[in-house]
């Protein structure tokens, strides 16, 4: 999760037919990496190289792990991979003689995709980058890992992520899990990957799969997304199961598409998106009917839409107010009335949020641990443990919100029923559909983040500002979209909607990638 405002307290919390080809990247030690056949190849390139007979899945799948292993292990040694799929061959076999037999489940057939870990799926470790949880093997997939599958994409890995989803910690490093060290940024890699999707952004930045999951409680797709070049997709909670996910919050999860185009986001949300009954909030969803979200890749959804610039949500960093500014005039040009915007609420929400937050994260993390045959049970067990193993777990930060949400009362106390009621009518309706409905806007956009801060384990993260929040906490969608760099470092535009206003989001998105062509593939620098 990563926080805005009140971040600076309780830092980052809980993304053709032909391959593009690009020069070969600067390897660290001023040698060059080879290139890789499927840089930047998106699901309909390799789909049409497959359906041409000049591609299988296997070959894919293992183009992939060798990827892994040159620059993700040795070489610049991201580290975004914490664990690789001991089947990922075999899955890749399977799908590639259901396709000889005539039978294709779909575009994301045999495609390689990256989890984060802290989703379920069989047969890897779910450990949320915690030691405690490394010998944590779930019996079953989580229900996204189940319609992946189904859909027939080949589940190559888990990635590193910000431990515990960066809810362990005021003064947590993103990227950084005691299991896993610490992910660089491919962009330049003593820099930081936020988080706390972290791993998740820097593989699929890296090309070390077609596509990654991400999950957010509050900025953990947008802003690991942003920081990498990428494209990443926030739904509306209950758009997308939490079944199966490590949790913080049952107010604000939820997973999300981490890719680098737009088109990509909209295939992976069309298999992700149903309704789990096991998940309470997908009954919000009034209209259940199943969506096609690669048929809002609409290049001239600009043309007449009402965009808001929520200005308060810059200022933070002037070469980010800069991009954005040629982003606004990127959007006028193609036919885009943008107008400033205010979120008369901007921010007071915050306390309210952090103490849902700590509510529930001690309620859901126990019932997941109870429920999945986890080695440790509960809150307590897992805060013991780290003061038992505090130079492994503890060696940087400590563990002052897992203390503050274990001395948390139940969900029916009227301090949490109050607060979360006060921060979801804030950011929601008297929040982002108070603006919107002021002056009939199709979304509000900010900069996404900031360009990525060194990477500093002794002081931790050094957040300057983001717009994903407001999104966050009226979970409502939000997705980002690169809009170009700052010496080399990657900033991201974020559109924020409406709940439900996935489709529109995507149309904006997808016309504002496609009139800017602003992402460019790491170089792996090492520093500025």
């Amino acid at each position: 999760m990563r926080r805005a405002p009140l971040a600076l307290a309780f830092a980052i919390l809980l993304g053709g037919c032909q391959p593009a080809t690009h020069a070969p990247a600067p390897a660290p030690d001023g040698a060059t990496h080879a290139p890789f056949a499927f840089d930047e190849a998106s699901i309909a390139d390799l789909q049409a190289k497959m359906t041409a007979g000049h591609l299988g899945s296997h070959a894919l799948t293992q183009a992939y792990l060798d990827r892994i292993a040159a620059i993700d292990k040795a070489g610049p040694a991201l580290n975004a991979v914490i664990e690789l799929n001991s089947t990922a061959l075999q899955e890749a076999d399977a799908l590639d003689a259901e396709r000889k037999a005539g039978k294709l489940r779909g575009p994301l057939h045999g495609i390689p995709v990256l989890l984060k870990d802290n989703i379920d799926a069989t047969p890897m470790a779910n450990s949320a980058g915690s030691l405690a949880l490394a010998g944590h093997h779930p019996g079953a997939d989580a229900f996204i890992v189940a319609r992946l599958r189904a859909a027939g994409a080949v589940i190559l890995g888990k990635t590193n992520l910000s431990e515990w989803a960066n809810f362990r910690s005021t003064r947590s490093t993103s990227g950084w899990s005691g299991r896993g060290g610490q992910t660089k940024n491919p962009y330049v890699l003593d820099r930081n990957p936020c988080g706390s999707s972290a791993g998740t952004g820097t593989a699929i930045a890296a090309n070390l799969a077609t596509a990654g999951i991400g999950t957010e409680t509050d900025g953990s797709i947008i802003c690991p997304s942003a920081v990498a070049g990428l494209v990443g997709l926030k739904p509306t909670v209950g758009l997308v199961s939490r079944s199966g996910i490590i949790p913080i919050s049952i107010s604000q999860d939820t997973a999300g598409p981490m890719t680098r185009n737009v088109a990509d986001a909209a295939a992976l949300l069309t298999v992700l998106a149903a309704a789990d009954a096991s998940d309470p909030a997908a009954s919000e969803r009034k209209d259940p009917t199943p969506i096609d979200y690669t048929t809002h890749l609409k290049a001239g959804a600009l043309q007449g839409a009402r965009i808001g610039v929520v200005r308060k949500l810059m200022g933070y960093q002037p070469d980010t107010d800069a991009a954005m500014a040629r982003a606004i005039a990127a959007m006028q040009a193609a036919g885009a009335t943008v107008v400033d915007a205010q979120i008369p609420t901007l921010g007071q929400w915050d306390a309210a949020e952090l103490e849902v937050l700590l509510y529930e994260f001690k309620d859901g993390l126990n019932r997941y641990l109870a429920g999945s045959n986890a080695p440790y049970t509960s809150l307590d067990a897992l805060i013991a443990y780290n003061r038992q193993h505090a130079a492994q777990e503890m060696p940087y930060f400590a563990q002052e919100l897992f203390e503050q949400a274990n001395a948390k009362g139940p969900l029916t106390d009227r301090a949490y029923l109050a607060a979360r009621d006060k921060a979801r009518r804030l950011a929601g309706p008297d929040g982002i559909d108070a603006a919107l409905q002021a002056q009939h806007l199709d979304a509000l956009v900010a900069p996404a983040m900031s360009p990525a801060w060194p990477t500093d384990p002794v002081g931790g993260d050094h957040f300057l500002g983001a717009g994903y929040g407001p999104a966050a906490v009226a979970r409502y969608p939000s997705l980002t979209v690169p809009m170009g760099q700052v010496h080399g470092l990657p900033v991201g535009i974020v559109f924020l909607g409406a709940a439900w206003s996935e489709p529109r989001l995507i149309e904006l998105g997808y016309a504002f990638e496609q009139a800017t062509r602003a992402r460019k593939p790491p170089r792996f620098l090492k520093s500025l």
